[in-house]
């Protein structure tokens, strides 16, 4: 999704003034209250305002809506009822609309004020340690890990812990929380957080190592490559001790050719081993006061090519929105294209020769944006989304393009409960997945066109829940839920007895703790085998300018990387993170990672092997490429928003110049320059 910020009136206190003269009815002054508010969280208050003329004569039947900068965090609605979600400072904006039927964010202001909203951390309930089962011994220094809930019920990451033991002489905590034990005996460790505290008494036994020998999965890799350290522990007799804390440590000097390499390699506390730069690295593996080492070399890797143009069917009169390109029942290639913030236009386009893309129909639905478009699994039917519908009646609709040379009819519309508009649907075994106001999600059965039923939903109790997107693969519905995360549903392909009918969720990993949260991509990989989830933040945090008319945009965030193995326990293990630039759709094919980079470009990734750490500092990006226009919409700002690979090209949705196709180039012969070594 791509959220336009209007250009608002400029406020210097909660009583908005018009300066110039008004006929004695005319809305003049807009006086809020309270001015400010301070709420605990799941508190609620009611804002009451005020509208008068030049007299200073109260206009009883003056429009005022209300709408929350943050509404993730702390809603309001129309009465000017404020809940407090989430703790931090935000903003509630009221104002006296030009047009009183507009969307309260997108409504141009008469006048306008801004009322603080302030919303306290709730205290701290419940502290407990987690992973303090097992052996511990003499000599050796384990990391102390707790877990922190407020009142709320939410996990508390910005909360000091204090750590005591109860025999320094046994035990001690440094300020990292570490615990180093120093002799045997039996103590007690003390965690506090406020008011709340815990305790656990640990029996310290003598260390029994004697001797150390570490090994590795391979004793040369590339740089990206993940190796695998593992050290075996003996005692005096020579039997294996299994349960000891083992410390990795790094040390090592980059490829003399680099300049300037920065921070070059890092190494997990499992052993695991990961290089962004080239060189010489050795691994130190201590075990109480013992150590030993292994030497590691580490080449470039090798992965660079170029991207050659090869055609672009030029939409410059609108925003482009997402694309789906698909091989039909005649065997000829399309592509379908919606439009953004304009007149609810989708293109069909025949792209069986890339070079030579043309418009061979166009479809217009009551809608200012058609933000998403999908093709059934056979090539017969598209769905599009619609927002900004003028009767409010957003919903989908439903088109026949089993022969789109011949033209492209609609075959029905739905909108029975979706009318607070769609901003994303996903076409999933004749079933469609269509996002409900942002809130949750419908799944629509299509079995028959032209009758479209509703079968199921599946919807967040969150407070201030979203979604903004939905990937279903293998009977799995993957959501993608702003400040809530990435949600797996099972409907029909888990193992907690979900359906299409009653959707259950599986688990959830929470991406971004600033609620950028806006898409995700379910992949296993083929050289692995390891099933990841590659998740994409969408933020544009530079302030109203970034979004002045005719300017180009400027987003942020990253792809973050989970193994998601196991429901219960995503673990995010790896990111691609271009500088000053941010994400928004993906698409993964052969080990190979597709990034629609905003105003970052089309970005190529080789994600074989295992992943772990920054991506794109380990010379993991094969290309990128910046579709700039002279023409375009907004004239050479490229604003990559949707890729897909087909047959060997890369076609590319770019919000400000419409649809390109682009291809790989054979890799040249020899080594080609590695983006991630700073030569």
């Amino acid at each position: 999704m791509l959220v336009k910020l209007l250009t608002l009136i400029v406020v210097f206190s909660l009583a908005a003034t018009l300066l110039p003269a008004q006929e004695p009815s005319s809305p003049v002054n807009l006086n809020v209250t309270p001015g400010s508010l301070t709420l605990e969280v799941g508190n609620t208050s009611t804002l009451s305002a005020l509208v008068t003329d030049a007299n200073g004569q109260s206009i009883d039947d003056a429009a005022v809506v209300y709408y929350s900068r943050a509404r993730r965090s702390v809603g309001v609605n129309p009465t000017g009822r404020v809940e407090a979600y989430r703790p931090g400072e935000f903003v509630i904006v009221a104002l006296v609309p030009t047009d009183p039927e507009a969307s309260p964010r997108r409504a141009e202001p008469i006048l306008q004020v801004e009322i603080p909203v302030t919303i306290p951390n709730p205290p701290i309930s419940d502290i407990s340690f987690q992973k303090t089962q097992g052996s511990f011994y003499a000599e050796t220094t384990v990391p102390l890990a707790v877990q922190v809930q407020d009142t709320s019920g939410v996990q508390r990451h910005d909360v000091e812990v204090n750590f005591t033991t109860s025999d320094e002489s046994i035990a001690e905590v440094n300020r990292f929380g570490h615990l180093h034990l120093r002799s045997i005996g039996e103590v007690t460790v003390t965690a506090t957080a406020e008011a709340a505290t815990t305790a656990v008494s640990i029996i310290v036994s003598p260390n029994p190592a004697s001797t150390l020998e570490l090994t590795s999965t391979v004793d040369e890799a590339a740089t990206g490559d993940v190796v695998r350290f593992s050290t075996t522990i003996k005692d005096s007799t020579g039997q294996v001790v299994n349960d000891m804390p083992v410390q990795y440590a790094v040390f090592g000097e980059s490829d003399a050719s680099i300049i300037a390499s920065g921070a070059s390699a890092q190494i997990a506390r499992d052993g695991r081993f990961v290089a962004e730069r080239s060189g010489r690295y050795t691994i130190i593996s201590t075990v109480g006061t013992r150590a030993v080492r292994r030497i590691l070399d580490v080449t470039p890797r090798d992965v660079t090519r170029r991207i050659e143009v090869v055609g672009h069917g030029p939409v410059r009169d609108r925003h482009t929105s997402d694309l789906w390109v698909w091989e039909g029942p005649d065997g000829r290639d399309y592509a379908i294209t919606g439009t953004w913030g304009a007149d609810g236009h989708a293109y069909i386009w025949d792209v069986t020769d890339p070079a030579h893309m043309s418009i061979i129909d166009v479809v217009r639905v009551d809608a200012r944006t058609v933000n998403d478009v999908k093709i059934s699994e056979d090539g017969r039917v598209a769905v599009i989304s619609r927002e900004g519908a003028s009767n409010r009646r957003n919903g989908i609709v439903l088109l026949d393009v089993s022969d789109p040379l011949n033209g492209v009819s609609v075959i029905s519309r739905y909108d029975d409960q979706l009318t607070g508009g769609v901003h994303n649907v996903f076409l999933y075994k004749n079933h469609v997945f269509a996002l409900s106001g942002g809130r949750r999600y419908d799944i629509i059965n299509i079995e028959d066109a032209t009758q479209p039923t509703r079968i199921g939903r599946f919807e967040l109790d969150t407070p201030g829940h979203g979604v903004h997107d939905i990937w279903v693969e293998d009977g799995i519905a993957y959501s993608s839920n702003w400040t809530d995360g990435i949600v797996a549903v099972d409907v029909g392909g888990g193992d907690a007895g979900g359906s299409l009918q009653r959707p259950v969720q599986l688990g959830r990993a929470a991406v971004h703790p600033s609620g950028w949260n806006h898409a995700a991509f379910p992949y296993r990989s083929q050289s692995t085998g390891k099933f990841y989830l590659f998740g994409g933040d969408e933020a544009f945090p530079y302030g109203d300018e970034t979004f002045t008319e005719g300017q180009p945009e400027r987003a942020a965030g990253w792809i973050h990387v989970y193994d998601w193995e196991d429901w219960e326990n995503p673990k995010e293990v790896a990111r691609y993170q271009v500088p000053e630039a941010g994400t928004h759709n993906i698409w993964i094919e052969n080990d190979i990672l597709y990034v629609a980079y905003y105003n970052g470009g089309l970005r190529v990734v080789d994600i074989s092997g295992e992943l772990m750490g920054d991506l794109y500092q380990q010379g993991r990006e094969i290309a990128f490429w910046e579709a700039f226009d002279p023409e375009g919409f907004v004239k050479n700002a490229p604003m990559a928003w949707g890729p897909q690979p087909h047959k060997g090209h890369i076609f590319l949705a770019d919000h400000n110049s419409g649809l390109w196709a682009v291809r790989l180039q054979s890799k040249e012969p020899g080594p080609t320059r590695n983006l991630g070594e700073p030569r």
